[in-house]
């Protein structure tokens, strides 16, 4: 199992609050090796042309990737935070939910390195991210 913090989903639900209810980001599964979460495609994470905008998209990929690399980290004293990411965008969506789904490639003491596969409601990849993260001392 790759999590050192106990914590259920409705506990990462609350915890993540205001940061994620702008885009109705809701965490739905999680299993010994990657966390799942969900969000709605609406007027508000569209660009001009009705699609959902791409940036969103890696918001949403960092958003998942940030608290799963926290959920590995034991010491209190220590957080993971974004060093870089990249996005390749492959299908469109218009409308309904999208599903993150965050697995670890490598979870180190310094780094992490996580891939996110974004999909749509039919489990049509949209969009793959690789988010590196920074551990460092708070």
């Amino acid at each position: 199992m790759i999590w050192k913090k106990e914590f259920t989903l409705e506990d990462i639900n609350k915890k993540s609050g205001h940061f994620t209810n702008p885009f109705n980001i809701k965490f739905i599964e999680k299993t010994e090796d990657y966390l799942v979460c969900k969000m709605l495609v609406s007027e508000d994470t569209k660009q001009p042309m009705g699609l959902l905008h791409g940036g969103i998209s890696v918001y949403l990929a960092e958003t998942i990737g940030s608290y799963a690399g926290n959920l590995c980290i034991e010491d209190l004293n220590k957080a993971a935070v974004g060093l870089e990411i990249n996005a390749n965008h492959l299908r469109s969506v218009k409308g309904g939910f999208v599903y993150a789904k965050a697995k670890p490639i490598h979870i180190g003491g310094k780094t992490q390195v996580w891939s996110i596969e974004i999909s749509n409601e039919k489990k049509q990849l949209t969009c793959i991210c690789r988010l590196t993260l920074a551990v460092i001392s708070i």
